[in-house]
């Protein structure tokens, strides 16, 4: 008891910590244009950091990068601990009526999609601090720029201040950069730290990313104009040695522009491969972006990328490897349940996520999933849901259903990704609202929730309230997948679940296009592996050691190629070692740091892994040939109890929509002083009625909201 007492101080202090160097981190970006800052701070730093060891770079790896490394560290430890000792929750700080006020939806129907209370504040004080940003710059160098000061540069005044205001929104799109790559890093502790997962956090990304394009864009065009206007066209092909180079920094941007267009919903959604392909652009936006402005600017922007590289790397190691895939189960409303053979000591949480790739199909293309297992109920198997409905999806499922027995299917997996604790237990009432495939995050938090009901001694177990809207009866056979294959075990008696299923077409259950589910069983090949964490049960602890070995190597590398290479043909004086060779030499050395660690933890941890395979006794879970549900034209077997029960809970509505208007409203009666949780899984359209909806004040006084979206 005293040692989780402890060790909950522990994980309490490295949050505060983080959260104080945050702080401070903010505080920089704060000050950063005023006098203060550059007159007096930086000064001060360089004066102390920049040597002949480490370079011009010194300062800003210090003031930008170091902090950043240092809370993914802190963030890695707290995860490793908080998962050992199983504390996530009771670091948590309790719900009240402000913070469950902040959670609730603010905005529903915007261009930003739906924004609760919290992220709409963030990103507000995100766009003032741009805004404070470019106009104290602007502010402070506006003043020297005078008629004597630009006669002197043969330019007007309004030019000499249109070339200002130019570089100025350059130097705030560096801002914007800075923040762009933290949401796409997948295994991020910084992310888990503050509770959002890589996927939740996309839209993040989409923000932040069109504002940094907007600014680059203006940032170009500007200097365009400016160059068109003062004759100096030639500008734009200049390639400066010691200085910014123009030409860079074009392409950087023709680069950044084709992401940026091919983002767009009306190209991405229509056109996924164009927008997929063409994001890989940004390996060339980086790098002509770092030979543009040089490597010790690019130290305002690097510790984001840093985080991105050594997560990228990891997930580039583990999708090398094929895994074992078990079995595949065929509903009739064309939708494949795949079991994968798992290693024992992984753990994830419901809702997580995991990205397929086929190369049968498409070595290129990978896709994200949500695991439908759990990881107590199958400690061996790993399943995920595809339903037939793109291209890449028909083909999984044509694949499928024609496939003979025994018969092998390459696929390589990276992941699974999902948030580092959830509280679905602690809630006394969850609602949860699905439309189509949008039921599957709920699959794996039902198991979730039926596993510790019977294994946990409570009064009063939650109140579980599903409602699954199909577009035809064929589709409730969707419903048989609530229960593991292994369901005989566990007593659904246990849960107070209630379903409610609407088909929205058929007016009454349909039987004519019923078939019975079709199991597949698939013989692996000796090289497959069970899907494991990319470093093994220990997976933040070692991500700790990689993030914290190579930024220690890095700095070793840098002093001493500066001290015995750089340094004796610059002087740190005049600046004439090439900026453009430098910058690449300094990328260079990022890669080959991060890639020795990474790959010798990746190694040790696969050996390992080896280990634990081996004393795998049962790895062909037995797999019914058919369900005992829906899938057998809703005759169910006596013998079946779990499915039995599953079935008596669900009330089935014809040819009808839900009104989430009213509807909500009624399961919230009766819910003063109680914690209500509502997840909604689906169509733009339903997320959005039943976001407005738990927006209302009339809605529950202590409600937590959450939107689970495939599309971005």
């Amino acid at each position: 008891m005293e040692l989780r007492q402890g060790i909950s101080m522990l994980l309490l202090t490295i949050k505060l910590l983080a959260l104080v160097i945050f702080l401070g981190y903010l505080t920089i970006w704060i000050m950063m244009p005023t006098n203060t800052f550059y007159l007096h701070w930086m000064p001060n730093i360089h004066s102390k950091v920049d040597s002949t060891f480490i370079g011009e770079e010194g300062s800003n790896i210090l003031i930008y990068t170091f902090p950043i490394l240092f809370i993914s560290i802190l963030g890695g430890l707290y995860l490793h601990l908080g998962q050992k000792y199983g504390l996530h929750r009771e670091i948590c700080l309790p719900s009240n009526p402000v913070s469950s006020f902040l959670k609730r939806p603010a905005l529903v129907r915007g261009p930003l999609g739906i924004v609760s209370w919290t992220e709409l504040s963030f990103f507000v004080m995100f766009v003032v601090l741009l805004v404070w940003s470019f106009f104290a710059y602007l502010y402070g160098l506006f003043i020297g720029i005078t008629p004597q000061s630009a006669t002197k540069m043969g330019e007007t005044v309004w030019e000499d201040k249109l070339e200002t205001a130019a570089l100025l929104l350059g130097l705030v799109g560096n801002i914007c950069l800075g923040f762009l790559f933290f949401p796409v890093t997948r295994g991020s502790s910084i992310l888990r730290l503050i509770g959002l997962t890589s996927d939740a956090s996309i839209k993040y990304h989409i923000w932040v990313g069109h504002i940094v394009m907007s600014l680059f864009t203006a940032h170009g065009f500007c200097f365009v104009i400016f160059w068109a206007n003062t004759n100096r066209i030639s500008e734009m092909l200049k390639w400066e040695g010691v200085r910014v180079s123009n030409l860079a920094g074009e392409i950087a941007l023709i680069a950044g522009l084709a992401m940026w267009i091919t983002s767009f919903t009306s190209i991405r959604r229509k056109i996924f491969e164009l927008f997929y392909y063409t994001h890989h652009l940004y390996v060339i936006f980086i790098i002509f972006y770092v030979f543009h402005i040089g490597f010790s600017h690019f130290g305002i922007t690097l510790p984001g990328f840093y985080l991105f590289l050594v997560d990228r790397y990891l997930r580039f190691l583990q999708s090398q490897q094929k895994v074992c895939l078990v079995s595949a189960r065929v509903l009739p409303c064309e939708v494949v349940e795949l079991s994968f053979a798992k290693n024992p000591g992984l753990r994830y949480n419901p809702t997580s996520n995991i990205f397929i790739n086929v190369p049968s199909i498409s070595r290129l293309q990978w896709h994200p999933f949500t695991v439908t297992s759990n990881s107590n109920m199958d400690p061996e198997i790993l399943s995920i849901v595809v339903k037939s409905e793109g291209c890449w999806t028909q083909q999984i499922y044509q694949t499928i259903s024609k496939s003979s027995q025994m018969e092998r299917i390459e696929v390589s997996t990276e992941g699974p990704y999902g948030p580092a604790s959830t509280q679905y237990s602690s809630y006394d009432k969850l609602v949860l609202i699905s439309g189509g495939s949008g039921i599957t995050p709920f699959i794996s938090v039902i198991r979730e929730l039926l596993f510790k009901a019977g294994t946990t001694r409570r009064d009063k177990n939650s109140d579980v309230h599903l409602i699954a809207v199909f577009k035809t009866s064929v589709e409730l056979t969707m419903l048989d997948l609530l229960l593991p294959v292994s369901g005989n075990k566990y007593d659904i008696s246990g849960l107070n679940l209630s379903i409610e299923a609407y088909v929205t077409r058929d007016k009454e259950h349909c039987t004519d296009d019923r078939r019975l589910c079709k199991t597949t069983w698939f013989k692996p090949s000796d090289k497959d592996v069970p899907i494991s964490g990319i470093l093994g049960s220990g997976n933040w602890l070692w991500l700790t050691a990689i993030i914290s070995s190579s930024f220690i190597i890095f700095l070793l590398m840098i002093g001493i190629i500066t001290q015995f290479y750089v340094y004796h043909i610059d002087h740190n004086t005049d600046m004439r070692y090439p900026y453009s060779a430098k910058s690449a030499l300094n990328i260079l050395v990022i890669c080959f740091c991060i890639a020795i660690p990474a790959t010798v933890a990746f190694l040790l941890n696969k050996r390992q892994k080896a280990k634990e395979v081996n004393q795998i006794q049962n790895m062909d879970m037995p797999t019914p040939n058919t369900s005992p549900g829906w899938c057998n034209n809703g005759n169910i077997e006596l013998e079946s109890l779990p499915y039995q029960s599953l079935a008596q809970t669900i009330k089935v509505h014809y040819g009808e929509r839900p009104k989430f208007q009213k509807l909500l409203p009624q399961l919230f009666v009766g819910c003063e002083g109680c914690s209500t949780a509502v997840l909604v899984s689906g169509p733009k359209r339903m997320r959005q009625d039943v976001a407005e909806t738990c927006s209302s004040r009339s809605s529950a006084d202590n409600l937590h909201f959450e939107s689970i979206s495939f599309t971005w």
